[in-house]
């Protein structure tokens, strides 16, 4: 069979596809699927479900059966050559006799990078890359961020009326998004690993940060609760919830040590320094990273939005914008701290995409943090 870069590109972007069926369940390895195609057929398919489980590459060949010999493998992500939770794909690949693999992205991850591809060409395997890098690079940007700089992926998210307000001047913020907007972030909650909130909004709205879905389906995502001096009510929702996920509780040693004790016994306390008196958000997200979370979403207030910008841990925002006007000087603003001297201090977004959700308009874009004011390139803004 001749193979033309189109038709790389079509079985590959089949793979794409497999690879995110496991959304959400792969933490804190990547998304992965494999086409297998002999004679201008798909003989075997597979995607990776959940860390610890197959990779796609296997489930892949073991769809095939023996129509692996001498076929090519489709795959997005560089196929892995160390032992881990499962042994090598490459060993895998090897012992099924295929002839040729195509693959969209090398893997970043150091103990692969490069010698995944290796192994195979030393077998007489004839190995292309780069199909569809961009694509590949897009679907595992969380996986991307995490292992080449063990940090989380983390995404703001803030609902806001048309005149920049979260909340009314008595702080009543239910229900400022439309029913759309508010579906859509549950499907979010659904996919990330974690949602972090401050301890205003537990005071103020006693959330429970459970993911609801229609079909009932959904998965709760660990909760953080920044709260530097513990102030959490023993009795709030958050420590008391029937779910899988647990609470973890983030303080610093303005904390009272009996408090801390008290709260163990409804969630995990994890002690972390303190900045400005608020909980030190990047020491946070590198624990976090040694736990294997690896998506986060910030849901928080003022300040918690305005610290995490500061700390420059985001790496994208997410704005509904609701079609209401809800006024007032007292009234809070998506983002407190405080802020710039000048607008050409503003942090910039770029890679910006605006949309329609329900009545709202969900502005997403990845900050460009400048420390000289912003002299870079804004890509064009996209609607979808």
């Amino acid at each position: 069979m001749n193979f033309s870069e189109d038709i790389d590109e079509k079985y590959m972007r089949i793979a794409l596809e497999l690879a995110k069926k496991g959304k959400g369940r792969t933490s804190p390895n990547p998304m992965v699927g494999a086409v297998i195609v002999k004679d201008s057929e798909i003989v075997g398919t597979g995607y990776h479900k959940k860390a610890g489980t197959p990779h796609a590459e296997i489930h892949a060949i073991k769809d095939a059966g023996d129509n692996a010999k001498n076929s090519t493998m489709y795959v997005n992500l560089e196929p892995c050559s160390h032992y881990g939770r499962t042994p090598p794909c490459t060993d895998a690949i090897i012992k099924a006799g295929i002839s040729r693999v195509v693959i969209a992205m090398t893997d970043p991850n150091p103990k692969v990078n490069g010698k995944g591809k290796a192994i195979l060409e030393s077998q007489g395997i004839e190995v292309k890359t780069g199909i569809l890098e961009q694509e590949a690079k897009k679907l595992n940007e969380v996986f991307i961020k995490y292992i080449t700089t063990g940090m989380p992926f983390v995404t703001l998210k803030v609902a806001m009326s048309l005149d920049g307000k979260i909340a009314t001047f008595c702080r009543r913020s239910k229900w400022i998004s439309c029913e759309d907007s508010r579906l859509l972030v549950h499907q979010i909650r659904n996919e990330v690993d974690a949602i972090v909130i401050g301890i205003g909004t537990v005071l103020c709205d006693d959330p429970t940060l459970t993911t609801r879905l229609p079909d009932g389906n959904g998965r709760d995502a660990v909760r953080i609760v920044l709260d530097s001096r513990a102030r959490i009510p023993l009795d709030s929702k958050i420590l008391n919830l029937n779910s899988e996920a647990r609470t973890i509780v983030a303080v610093t040693n303005l904390a009272e040590e009996e408090k801390i004790e008290q709260l163990k016994k409804y969630a995990d306390v994890l002690v972390i320094s303190e900045k400005d008196g608020r909980v030190n958000l990047t020491e946070l997200m590198k624990k976090l990273a040694e736990m294997e979370i690896t998506n986060v979403l910030i849901e928080g207030g003022a300040e918690v939005n305005a610290s995490a910008l500061k700390e420059r841990i985001v790496d994208r925002v997410m704005f509904f914008i609701a079609p209401k006007i809800i006024g007032g000087n007292s009234a809070p603003g998506p983002i407190g701290g405080d802020g710039v001297e000048d607008p050409s201090k503003a942090i910039k977004l770029t890679d910006i995409s605006v949309m329609n959700s329900g009545s709202d308009i969900l502005v997403i874009g990845t900050p460009y943090y400048d420390n000289e004011g912003g002299k870079h390139e804004i890509s064009d803004i996209s609607w979808s």
